[in-house]
């Protein structure tokens, strides 16, 4: 569910308004004209809310969180007394696999409540600041309006003598000024409101472990499935099941007949580690069916973390990868990571001479929503394969499949829009069961429109393929993770790197490519 604070775009759509009657006002040439854009200027709606009831609800998260970090005190007490290595759960988990999930669980929690404490903290006294911007600014109108008096008849309004001439246009630089700061007020309004959506929707997002709503499992088994990382990164950036993976696993789970059940329940008990057991779940969620995900069972049962890490997770986030490097020469950030298998990077053609970026970006985002897919890639038909150079053979097949799918330009080189959604919807959301429809973005208001779907999309575990364009042409990535203000870029010439909101909104995504391709022209949103 998406956490709303205002209607739609009202924040938006009044900083747009203010800032057109911002211009008309500054240039009236008459009295009547003048008057008229100070009405619609205070007919606007001034900022909504209450900064009491936001700090109220900020201190009742804050307690919140203080009463779960004696939870976490607790937690860690029995962790340091040592548990002896007895199977609890409906699957047979570790009992310290499960204090160690809970104690991750309760500092999650406690994160959670704190960073909506802050949220909120942050967006009352925005709003306030805003509010009172606002009325300084209304005031400022009022007093033009009064200075301005009645309307003038129709033959007034033909002449203007010097005075009236003067008197007109102190009104008006009285009238700029307070439309002015309105409009300050309006943009204040909106960023806030955005940022705190964002921020309250991936704290929504990091309350894992009751969005697997099944009664087949226990809660034992369902805190330690979200909690299960990759690992070989932070644990929190490399959870293998996404929030979308886990309420889909669990939908699945439910309308599983009695022996499909069974058979499913038997793999998750069997499993050789906590990571084996959440691919196996993570592979229901993809759409797969029982028979199929017991043949994949079978592949990956025994495999080592780092094993399964390398053939079923094509990108593994590092601590250090939002470290601020700088640029390079071609525009580029120098915090880049590689995504490979061995040797082989994820790249399009293999080599990145081809002009399947569009093809390319597909098929990693859908290997990261689906396991299965991932072993096809990596392991071969057997799923045992750990072979860079047959894999780069099969990745560079199954790129010009989907690019031929999306009826791609000769040489491998170039796709449609229409194609690009095409593939995007069959192929990433036959995974994630979501409808993908493209958005065009034909301005800086136009992406700061469509971020909070982006962000709110990507913390769900949908990827979010997008296209860029500039002097150097036009080339398709993919957004796959959000943390705070900043936006992690996979980029199929075999690299992912972090930008901005800012970079995103106002052209400066070559820091993701290369500086000749900075502008978002589209997007693909999963519905």
């Amino acid at each position: 569910m998406t956490i709303s604070l205002w209607a739609d775009d009202t924040p938006a759509e009044c900083r747009r308004q203010l800032a057109d009657l911002s211009e008309h006002i500054s240039t009236a040439g008459s009295k009547n004209d003048l008057l008229e854009h100070i009405d619609s200027a205070l007919s606007v709606p001034a900022p909504p809310g209450d900064s009491l009831t936001l700090e109220s609800l900020s201190k009742t998260y804050r307690d919140q969180a203080e009463k779960v970090d004696d939870v976490y005190k607790r937690v860690h007490r029995v962790a340091r007394k040592g548990l002896p290595e007895v199977w609890v759960g409906d699957t047979s988990v570790l009992a310290s696999n499960v204090v160690s999930a809970a104690g991750r669980s309760a500092t999650q929690m406690a994160e959670a409540f704190r960073g909506g404490a802050k949220a909120l903290l942050k967006l009352a006294d925005a709003l306030g600041d805003a509010q009172r911007k606002d009325h300084q600014g209304r005031a400022g109108l009022r007093q033009a309006k009064r200075q301005l008096g009645g309307r003038d008849g129709w033959f007034d309004d033909l002449h203007e003598d010097d005075d009236e001439e003067r008197a007109r246009k102190e009104a008006r630089g009285i009238a700029s000024a307070g439309v002015s700061m309105m409009h300050r007020a309006a943009t204040v309004t909106e960023e806030a409101v955005r940022a705190a959506v964002r921020d309250l929707n991936k704290w929504a997002s990091e309350a894992r472990a009751e969005k697997l709503d099944t009664d087949d499992l226990s809660a034992v088994d369902k805190l330690v499935l979200a909690d299960t990382s990759t690992g070989g990164g932070a644990a929190e950036l490399n959870e293998i099941l996404s929030a979308d993976d886990l309420e889909r696993a669990g939908r699945r789970m439910e309308r599983l007949n009695a022996a499909d059940e069974a058979a499913m329940e038997r793999m998750l008990a069997q499993s050789y580690s906590p990571q084996e057991r959440a691919y196996l779940m993570k592979a229901l969620a993809a759409g797969h069916g029982v028979d199929d995900i017991e043949q994949f069972g079978s592949k990956i049962h025994g495999r080592s973390e780092e094993w399964l890490r390398r053939h079923l997770t094509p990108v593994v986030t590092a601590p250090d990868s939002m470290d601020d490097e700088g640029q390079a020469a071609d525009g580029s950030n120098n915090n880049k990571d590689q995504v490979s298998f061995g040797t082989q990077l994820w790249i399009q053609g293999g080599d990145g001479s081809e002009g399947t970026c569009v093809a390319s970006s597909t098929v990693t985002a859908r290997a990261m929503v689906d396991p299965v897919y991932a072993l096809g890639l990596t392991g071969g038909p057997s799923g045992q394969e750990d072979d860079p150079d047959a894999f780069r053979q099969r990745l560079v097949d199954e790129q010009h499949r989907l690019h031929e799918a999306g009826d791609g330009g000769d040489n491998w080189g170039g796709m449609g829009l229409e194609g690009q959604e095409r593939i995007a919807d069959s192929t990433i959301g036959g995974a994630t069961g979501d409808d993908y429809e493209r958005r065009d973005l034909g301005s800086a208001d136009d992406r700061r429109a469509v971020l909070t779907t982006v962000e709110k999309s990507v913390a769900e575990g949908k990827p979010v393929p997008f296209d860029v364009k500039g002097e150097d042409g036009a080339h398709a990535m993919v957004i796959i993770g959000q943390e705070g203000g900043m936006l992690q870029v996979y980029n199929p010439w075999g690299t992912t790197t972090w930008v901005s909101e800012n970079d995103f909104i106002n052209g400066h995504m070559g820091k993701a490519a290369s500086k000749g391709l900075n502008d978002a022209y589209s997007v693909y949103l999963p519905d």
